[in-house]
């Protein structure tokens, strides 16, 4: 006789795992086609991010102009959110 018990309990954490493993490769694909653009962002923060924010300080931008790049939390808030997703991802698989 087959422990149907056992079937429904694995077929349960299929269940579970399938959609959290197919979202996990969703998010990683966005991620890897993302990840130039996060180091595009530390370079810019690393060089030139302060002359433009002081600029904006100055008052000689454009009123209109979308700044988003230039608050200071904005930039490193995703940074340090990369930071952590390779934490986390070291931490899971290697």
């Amino acid at each position: 006789m087959p422990d149907l018990e056992r079937i429904r309990r694995y077929e349960a954490l299929l269940d579970r795992a399938g959609p959290a493993v197919e979202k996990l490769l969703v998010a990683l694909r966005d991620y890897a086609e993302a990840k130039p653009l996060v180091e595009a962002l530390r370079e810019y923060y690393r060089s030139d991010w302060q002359e433009d924010a002081a600029m904006d300080e100055a008052g000689l931008l454009p009123p209109d102009l979308k700044r988003g790049v230039l608050s200071q939390d904005a930039v490193f808030d995703l940074l340090a959110g990369d930071q952590a997703i390779r934490e986390t991802v070291s931490r899971l698989f290697f």
